[in-house]
């Protein structure tokens, strides 16, 4: 079997996101839920589909940055759609800036990518009051700034037929962009929070529903992908963005008349308000963590090695049979060692684990020899250590020791900058560090 190298170089780029939905992405997609302790998108699929077909759900998942929350995503997207649900997904930050964020965005971003999707089903809508809604802002609008022209909505305030997919998107598109205009919009849609839920369900999402189900469809799933990146800044009230969206108004967000799933920022995992949040949505946020490569005691986790090892060779050779492959490693690394030393280094995080690979491939074709992946892993850890202090690594020290992380002020400042991984097995629970810096000498000179 050929190596195809201009192939293998696009299916390992990290930035890339596997869409399961997709047939020739689909070959690429190795399923960890065995070795990361739980199904959690086939729980989340199956609270939408068994337990409450009829009735609206609205369920949390995160993750950590790079775990593999969206590719697990469009999994639920791709399984629900093949249980006749019609699915909108969205990456939320296309539509929001994640260091400024309100409410009102997060329902708007809703409101337009479900009208989008569901104008493209020939579906109906008559949202009288979402026109109402919008002329009243480019009134207020118009009195302060000087956007007439270019916020021209057709079917508002001159003949045609209005969509309230082009309304809210010229509106949000221009709002992204302009600070000031965000401040505008917000003063005038924040009292009318209650409105635009109201007009949201009423105008939108139940006859949306009704005319799906016309259709054969088994109702409307909404995944809001990305909110995790909301940043820690804080927000009008003085509290951070995260804990002020989704604990101080979660009851707002959970108000939709349809299925939906938010991710949120794994901080909130942390948070002393994660009582608050969990009762807000009536469900426990689901946690995606990273693949094992070793146990609490330092002894390796074969099958976590394993399936890793499978992400790598099937990006190679996307025809491969799974279950016999190891006659194909020299054609992709100069052993099996190489292979397996890059799976153990990755700590289990995927993005890191093709980061790695990808950096490598940049410097030479397969097969990749050991010399130039270490030296790939000594750049990471060149480049992770420049941020870590005195404090931080006794912070390190004590994750080493215990294992646990305690509080949001060490999540903040140890899981967010990925020196420290999450990993369950089976009812384990740990954490650990990333195995790039824990071959630091700074790190091994620190008296454990």
């Amino acid at each position: 079997m050929k190596l195809d190298l201009r192939q293998f170089f696009r299916a390992c780029n990290p930035a890339k996101t596997i869409d399961v939905g997709n047939p020739e992405e689909r070959k690429y997609y190795i399923n960890f839920s065995q070795v990361r302790g739980g199904t959690l998108i086939e729980q989340i699929a199956r609270t939408i589909s068994r337990l409450s077909p009829d009735s609206p759900t609205c369920q949390l998942f995160t993750g950590h940055i790079g775990s593999g929350k969206s590719t697990e995503l469009l999994r639920l997207k791709a399984e629900l759609e093949q249980q006749e649900f019609h699915v909108v997904y969205f990456e939320s930050s296309k539509d929001l800036d994640m260091a400024d964020v309100d409410i009102t965005d997060i329902l708007l971003a809703i409101a337009r990518q479900v009208s989008e999707s569901v104008e493209s089903m020939n579906i109906k809508l008559n949202p009288t009051g979402f026109k109402n809604l919008i002329q009243g802002l480019l009134d207020v609008i118009n009195t302060q700034i000087n956007v007439k022209a270019e916020l021209a909505i057709p079917g508002l305030s001159e003949p045609g037929e209005f969509s309230l997919t082009v309304g809210i998107g010229k509106l949000t598109a221009k709002a992204k962009d302009s600070r000031d205009l965000r401040s505008l919009l917000r003063q005038y849609l924040e009292p009318r929070t209650n409105n635009i839920l109201e007009a949201i369900n009423q105008e939108l999402l139940l006859p949306a529903i009704q005319q799906l189900k016309q259709q054969g469809k088994a109702g409307l799933v909404v995944i809001i992908d990305n909110l995790d990146r909301i940043m820690n800044s804080k927000s009008a009230t003085g509290r951070p963005q995260p804990e002020y969206l989704f604990i101080d108004r979660g009851d707002q967000l959970n108000q939709l008349q349809c299925h939906v799933v938010y991710t949120i920022p794994i901080g909130l995992i942390f948070s002393s308000d994660l009582g608050r949040l969990t009762s807000r949505f009536a469900s426990e946020p689901k946690t995606l963590p990273m693949v094992p490569v070793k146990f609490p005691d330092g002894t390796p986790y074969p099958e976590g090695i394993e399936h890793l090892r499978k992400m790598v060779m099937v990006r190679a050779f996307p025809a491969i049979d799974l279950n016999n492959y190891t006659h194909l490693i020299t054609k992709v690394f100069d052993s099996a060692e190489t292979l397996d030393r890059l799976c153990i280094m990755s700590g289990g995080h995927v993005r890191t684990l093709l980061a790695l690979l990808y950096s490598c491939l940049q410097q030479e074709d397969p097969p990749i020899v050991r010399s130039i992946l270490e030296n790939v892993i000594r750049q990471r850890c060149h480049q992770l250590l420049l941020a870590i202090s005195s404090e931080e690594w006794q912070l390190l020290r004590q994750v080493a020791q215990t294992k646990k992380i305690m509080g949001l002020r060490e999540y903040q400042t140890l899981l967010r900058s990925l020196w420290v991984f999450e990993y369950r097995h089976e009812d384990e629970y740990w954490f650990d560090i990333n195995p790039v810096i824990a071959e630091a000498n700074q790190f091994n000179l620190i008296d454990l």
